[in-house]
């Protein structure tokens, strides 16, 4: 039924669409894809009449390969936004909403970094420790479209900050990278519980004032780094609120 917005799943193997309702669909006539990369032209098309987006599941993950839509209203649009864009007013409003954006961008990691520093609540002795770490946690849970729990509104900025905060010791204070997990439900999830328990821990000897050892996982990740020195990798966001909801 290509009279109508609905969402198919793209088999990588065979190349075929399925709708959940109706199972196997086929690609109406005059229909093309329109891959992703081009939010503006993707929004124009999704809302100038009926069309498809193509998802594809892929290790636990759901990767958008584009929308499917009449290959003439992909062309009709797609020339009338390029000329729009050739404007010159066009470019001055581009740069205004670019700059608007980094400004807010540029207030939130300020205010996130607030909010780390909020929760580790380090004392004096350790405020030059705990504001090395604000800023690393804050560099990489920040960026837009980092997909970490900092990116998202669904809970109080305090909360993600303090799930930022665990995620990147999980990573930079623990073996969780080298670890095996059985491939079994909730396994995942329960070593990340028992990490962030210990987590929490190392992060109290600090709160107290604790005499801290040169060999501390914490210690030597602020001050000489670990063994990663690459970006960590993006944390699946609904772990980190599952942790904080418990």
């Amino acid at each position: 039924m290509p009279q109508q917005h609905r969402e198919v799943t793209l088999d990588p193997k065979t190349g075929r669409l399925t709708d959940p309702k109706e199972g196997a669909v086929s690609i109406p006539e005059g229909w093309e894809l329109l891959p992703p990369g081009d939010p503006g032209l993707t929004r124009r098309v999704k809302s100038a009449g009926p069309c498809w987006s193509v998802i594809e599941p892929k290790r636990g993950k759901i990767f958008r390969r584009g929308v499917l839509a009449p290959a003439e209203t992909i062309a009709r649009i797609r020339a009338e936004l390029e000329q729009e864009r050739a404007d010159p007013a066009y470019a001055r409003k581009r740069a205004s909403a670019a700059a608007s954006r980094e400004r807010k961008q540029q207030a939130y990691v300020e205010d996130f970094r607030g909010a780390i520093l909020a929760f580790l609540d380090f004392p004096d002795e350790y405020r030059e420790l705990a504001e090395r770490m604000a800023e690393l946690v804050a560099a990489h849970a920040t960026p837009v479209g980092s997909g970490t729990v900092a990116r998202t509104e669904r809970i109080p900025i305090e909360g993600r900050a303090a799930a930022a905060v665990i995620a990147w010791m999980r990573h930079q204070t623990t073996d969780y990278d080298d670890l095996r997990i059985v491939r079994a439900r909730g396994a995942r999830r329960e070593v990340r519980r028992e990490l962030a328990v210990a987590s929490h821990r190392l992060l109290d000897r600090y709160r107290r004032g604790r005499p801290i050892d040169d060999d501390c996982p914490l210690h030597q990740a602020l001050t000489t780094g670990r063994r990663r020195s690459e970006a960590i990798e993006d944390d699946d966001l609904d772990e980190d609120e599952r942790y904080l909801e418990s």
